[in-house]
């Protein structure tokens, strides 16, 4: 039960972590509302910040994804 607590704990840090990432997401947003019909890779670079900050929290609160 010890990999459930820890997945359990992960899980709280994730607003924690959405929340330091708020100006990359809504970037990322943005790019995908402007968008009338979104093909695959129509944000790929703002999502790639995105991802970017998501991974980049999460090792400063020394958790993962």
């Amino acid at each position: 039960m010890e990999s459930v607590s820890k997945a359990k704990q992960r899980f709280r840090q994730y607003p924690v972590i959405f929340a330091k990432c708020s100006r990359e997401a809504s970037v990322y947003a943005t790019c995908v509302l402007k968008q009338d019909n979104i093909k695959k890779n129509d944000c790929a670079e703002e999502f790639s910040g995105f991802r970017t900050c998501l991974r980049k929290a999460a090792v400063s609160l020394k958790t993962k994804i």
